[in-house]
């Protein structure tokens, strides 16, 4: 069944002419309503931009133990959007939950891991020297995933996980969404439901040898989707009519924010829909997931300018090259591809003891002809976020608790 909900947001400084907020189904329209300068086009074209926002607030009870309460503007499980690099986060936690289930005496996401090329449209990884031993891990993919939303280390944990079981342990868990192809490697159906042999070895000793996985059966989508007016073929020709995402991943708003919950808050959620990682594991997705880059010494991230705090923060502080204040921490997983943008974030800020969650997409796509690389990310997808980041900070920061948040929880060891 279709589901629409409504929502709102509100400002930095609420001035004497605002709309009195209040905490109903159209809190986040509201919220936006209050900074009309800055949310005005928005509102009015909320339709053709697919914009969906859902904002979560936390209230901790006398144990400290957390309840959410969510707040939606135009979300619409039925509405595809292409969700990018979103996916990766799942990823990670499956590959996780493989590799723990698989209880093999010296395996661990650490064991050194390569992959064989032996089908179309596979590539071998032999050595990998942004890790500090220079070979390749299921740990260094996934933190290159959650450091800086790194496309490769997503593909490899594809290939390890296998298209079939991918979907199969997601729809058992009773997540609506689908994985059906790698990321930035244009291949064919028949190529995506085939995966690399994959080898773990150790001090030259195979710990184990996973076949090329093979999905017998293409995955049939239960509907077509189109969007816009054209695409780019080949990057020189036009094709006028809409462009086809039928056959490309799907993972609606609702699962990116309850995915991220189940890592943040696992004693929150239906056992079902838990992924079964150790502590440890949790713990290592968390410290990478809000980890800066400049932090990191494997990968080199410090010493590279574009890795800047906000790389890939885009909820607060946009396309900011200034450094995040050292109380805000960021958990969250991004993504940005055919002009979608895209940010699931838990924000956490220790001075003042404020959490939540926002997660948040707007189609920066105008012109409706992809494939050009013609987006207004920065005209308009970063000031979004970062607008609408703000607005929900600040009434956070306002916002009166019963019970102060203990967040020790989150407050991490890193690397640098």
């Amino acid at each position: 069944m279709k589901k629409v909900f409504g929502l709102v947001i509100l400002g930095w400084t609420v001035a004497a002419c605002s709309h009195r907020l209040t905490e109903n189904q159209f809190l986040v329209e509201n919220m936006m309503k209050n900074h009309l300068s800055k949310f005005r086009y928005i509102l009015k074209n909320r339709d053709s931009l697919e914009v969906q926002i859902i904002y979560t607030q936390i209230n901790r009870d006398s144990l400290n133990r957390p309840h959410f309460r969510s707040f939606y503007f135009h979300v619409d499980s039925t509405s595809y959007f292409y969700p990018a690099s979103t996916v990766k986060l799942p990823m990670v936690l499956l590959a996780l939950e493989k590799i723990n289930q698989m209880n093999i005496v010296g395996l661990s996401k650490f064991t050194p891991m390569f992959h064989d090329s032996v089908y179309s449209g596979q590539l071998s990884v032999k050595k990998d020297s942004t890790s500090q031993s220079g070979l390749p891990s299921i740990a260094h993919y996934a933190k290159k995933i959650l450091l800086v939303s790194d496309n490769d280390g997503n593909n490899r944990l594809y290939e390890f996980m296998g298209q079939k079981a991918v979907n199969e342990i997601l729809k058992g868990k009773g997540y609506n969404m689908r994985i059906l192809h790698r990321l930035e490697r244009p291949l064919k159906p028949d190529e995506n439901r085939h995966t690399e042999a994959v080898r773990f070895v150790r001090n030259d000793s195979l710990i184990h040898n996973q076949p090329m996985l093979v999905n017998p059966d293409s995955i049939k989508p239960t509907r077509k989707v189109f969007r816009g007016v054209g695409f780019m073929k080949n990057e020189t020709q036009f094709i006028n009519k809409p462009f086809d995402f039928t056959y490309k991943n799907s993972y609606p708003l609702q699962e990116q924010q309850e995915i991220l919950k189940a890592v943040l808050f696992p004693e929150s959620i239906d056992p079902k829909r838990k992924f079964n990682i150790t502590e440890a594991d949790r713990k290592f997705v968390m410290q990478y997931m809000s980890q800066w880059p400049r932090e990191t010494k494997y990968p080199a991230y410090q010493k590279d300018k574009v890795y800047v705090d906000s790389y890939c923060k885009f909820l607060i502080f946009g396309e900011s090259k200034k450094r995040i204040p050292a109380d805000i921490r960021i958990f969250n997983k991004i993504g940005d591809a055919y002009g979608y943008l895209i940010d699931n974030a838990y924000i956490v800020d220790f001075k003042n003891g404020v959490e939540f969650m926002l997660s948040a997409v707007i189609n920066t796509n105008i012109d409706g002809i992809y494939n050009d690389n013609r987006y207004e990310y920065h005209k308009l997808g970063y000031p979004f976020m970062r607008n609408l980041g703000k607005v929900v900070y600040q009434y956070e920061k306002k916002r009166k608790r019963r019970y102060k948040p203990d967040l020790s929880e989150f407050k991490l060891s890193y690397d640098h």
